[in-house]
């Protein structure tokens, strides 16, 4: 792998950490998005800003992650996958549990405040039927499942999966890299990506990407230099293009085209996905070079996981409280949405870097070793 490639896997993995954080501090009136989520409010300058960024153009991070993390590893097999396993038992599962832990005893120990349990309410995050809202009143074993498989730092869900596509990367690599099993096995990828179909141990969006990207690693397929049918320039206008489109129909498309736009604003969302990945991978090197030869942005780029594993839920149960402090001015959505991220990842950075000056072994537990 040449200096640039490396640079290039460090900023696409930061800058879609950063994104995940604004899209997690999506504002409007049905903050759960899925590929379908319609606003459930009126087209205003600012919904249709949050909702194109949020669920369109910022969507191809995900993808971005899955398909590094499958090259990344796929490059690695002089190792034993029995010895990575290990080493990815410490740099995942342990910091996923950790995590998970700490979200939960922060929570808990916010319910106890008026203004926390105020807080807590409105997202319903906690809610567990219609009658119990807090940690306070779950059972035992309702926190042992909330630890271990739906964690309170709901972004958890990436390092859970992806520790078991490590656990399958032998399978994974048989099935990509014989012909007669591979147009089968991306078929069902594919479609499982298509459907947005998830399980606790499989992600369809994962699945697919963390394949491809060790597809792409075991071929002499080109990270580098585009193929002629993936010219960034055309798939950078398409990017834009339709998702401004799915971002129009997710808001006036059910009037004019009934439930029919549902599949319609699902497929877009796939097909920008797709855009949006070609269009940073091979369009942006000029802006990866800019960046990555600013010492500052490096610096940044260390905390990563930190940003990553920290800033959910908060970013999300601190939005009303923003609405209140901003006393619901003019453009008071708009103002959140940019703020209330870049403070959340201020404020994560700075705890990193105090951990990781003050207790370098207790940052490399948090992060797996990462960031050091």
């Amino acid at each position: 792998m040449t200096s640039f490639m490396s640079q290039k896997f460090k900023f696409w993995s930061f800058v879609s950490m950063v994104l995940l954080v604004f899209v997690h501090g999506y504002n409007l009136q049905d903050r759960y998005l899925q590929p379908w989520t319609l606003p459930g409010e009126s087209l205003t300058i600012t919904s249709f800003i949050e909702y194109w960024l949020a669920n369109g153009l910022f969507r191809f991070r995900i993808p971005m992650l899955f398909i590094i993390s499958g090259y990344l590893y796929a490059a690695h097999d002089a190792t034993p996958n029995k010895e990575r396993i290990g080493k990815r038992f410490k740099s995942l599962l342990v910091p996923y549990f950790v995590w998970s832990a700490i979200a939960l005893l922060l929570c808990y120990a916010f319910e106890l405040s008026p203004l926390g349990k105020r807080l807590l309410a409105q997202t319903h995050m906690l809610q567990i039927d219609e009658q119990r809202m807090f940690l306070h009143e779950y059972h035992w074993y309702e926190v042992i499942g909330r630890w271990l498989f739906f964690p309170v730092a709901y972004q958890l869900w990436f390092i859970r999966v992806l520790f078991f596509y490590n656990l399958a990367y032998p399978a994974i690599r048989w099935c990509v890299l014989h012909a007669y099993a591979r147009w089968i096995f991306f078929t069902i990828a594919f479609l499982f990506w298509l459907s947005t179909g998830g399980l606790i141990l499989i992600e369809g969006e994962g699945l697919l990407f963390f394949s491809l990207g060790v597809w792409i690693q075991k071929t002499n397929f080109s990270i580098e230099t585009p193929a002629k049918y993936l010219k960034p320039v055309y798939w950078g206008v398409a990017f834009v293009a339709l998702s401004l489109l799915k971002t129009w129909l997710v808001f006036e498309g059910q009037s004019v085209i009934g439930e029919a736009v549902y599949p319609i604003i699902t497929l877009l969302h796939k097909v920008v996905i797709v855009c949006g990945l070609i269009t940073c991978w091979f369009g942006l090197d000029q802006l990866v070079r800019l960046f990555m030869h600013q010492k500052w942005f490096v610096w940044l780029t260390a905390f990563s996981f930190f940003i990553y594993a920290l800033h959910a839920p908060w970013v999300a149960i601190f939005i009303d409280a923003m609405f209140e402090w901003l006393q619901f001015t003019t453009g008071y959505r708009m103002i959140t949405f940019v703020l209330l991220p870049l403070l959340v990842i201020g404020i994560c950075v700075l705890l990193g870097a105090a951990f990781r000056r003050i207790s370098p072994a207790t940052y490399q537990f948090l992060t797996g070793g990462r960031g050091m």
